[in-house]
């Protein structure tokens, strides 16, 4: 038996935010210094690095669970089922509902059990829990979902990875331009066919590598030192990242019995342009292989970085054609990848 992906939807938020807003913005060093340099050299490193110029922010009145919703409602559509048929919601985030304005996590009830509430969702057997994994947590999710109908203890799940980052960045932190808000959601089903999950991998790095992603104070000494913030230790992830995701990709594809020339796409977390580019170029080394053209879909460059949200609506877009140039095709294999704190890697491979 595999499972699928039976229904997928994603909720991109309309508010956008350009690399120009942030031209204004205050930003320090660690200790509070300030940079030696414009913010117009600031913004135009960071979008050399990231590859992001825009990304989008939650509207005001809506939280993360309301992302959810829309992203779920839409996925449910996809797949053309009744949501009292759901047996499981598993919700991936980090932060919970975070209000506009406000600095505090809100995760009572769970995440999960405030989007089932909006779903109207009456049966009481469909259980509903919220996950945290860092970015890597909607592909822990459908990992988990395929454990849960494998078992016997599920037939269908509603997978969803939601945030608002916007809401806990250090506004004097230049890494804040990388965080942005959205939601995707898919429903898992067991496949009967060719098509669904061939293999797996995941692991959790918690040594030195545990702190890389962290809450910390805000680089302004004249703020709340109390209030804390999103933080991460940039170089460290990436050199992490290199090191890790190629090889759990390797690993994962070597499981599945696919070779490395038969994989259409890669859908990788949309960290950081960069650090995905050299992620890719070290998985076709490994294979003794040059990379492929147009192997990666990328949309971080237009969504920025909205960590468990991003893989699951990089998903949507392409199979909507909404990402110039891509495309995927009945049969297409397709590996999905991600790393983000924990420190958290993970993947899957997958016959579309």
């Amino acid at each position: 038996m595999k499972i699928k992906i039976t229904g997928i939807g994603s909720y991109i938020p309309e508010k956008k935010i350009s690399n120009t807003d942030f031209s204004e913005h205050v930003f320090l060093n660690e200790d509070g210094t300030a940079f030696g340099y414009p913010n117009e050299v600031v913004i135009n490193k960071f979008k050399g690095i990231t590859g992001i110029e825009h990304r989008r922010y939650a509207e005001n009145h809506l939280n993360s669970s309301d992302l959810a919703f829309f992203a779920s409602q839409k996925a449910i559509e996809n797949a053309g089922i009744d949501p009292e048929t759901i047996d499981y919601i598993i919700f991936a985030h980090n932060f919970g509902d975070v209000k506009y304005g406000t600095n505090q996590s809100d995760m009572l009830p769970s995440l999960a059990t405030r989007v089932k509430n909006k779903l109207q969702i009456k049966n009481p057997k469909c259980v509903a829990y919220d996950i945290l994994f860092g970015c890597p947590g909607w592909i822990e999710g459908v990992l988990q979902a395929n454990a849960f109908i494998k078992s016997g203890m599920a037939k269908r799940c509603l997978v969803i990875g939601s945030e608002t980052l916007s809401r806990v960045v250090d506004d004097h932190d230049r890494d804040s331009m990388i965080y942005s808000d959205g939601a995707g959601a898919a429903i898992i089903e067991a496949s009967d066919d060719e098509t669904g999950m061939l293999s797996y991998e995941s692991g959790t790095y918690a040594n030195d590598e545990a702190s890389y992603l962290f809450f910390g104070k805000s680089y302004n000494p004249d703020l709340d030192p109390d209030i804390r913030y999103i933080k991460m230790y940039g170089r460290k992830i990436y050199e992490f990242a290199l090191t890790t995701v190629p090889a759990a990709m390797k690993s994962c594809l070597d499981k599945s019995g696919i070779g490395i020339d038969e994989v259409k796409k890669i859908l990788i977390h949309q960290a950081n342009e960069k650090m995905d580019e050299a992620i890719i170029q070290r998985f076709y080394k490994l294979h003794d292989r040059p990379v492929p053209q147009d192997i990666m879909p990328m949309s971080i460059h237009e969504l920025g970085n909205s960590s468990v949200a991003t893989v699951p609506t990089l998903f949507d877009l392409l199979i909507r054609g909404e990402i110039e140039n891509q495309s995927i095709q009945k049969g297409d294999i397709l590996l999905f990848a991600s790393v983000g704190a924990g420190m958290n890697v993970n993947a899957f491979v997958y016959r579309y």
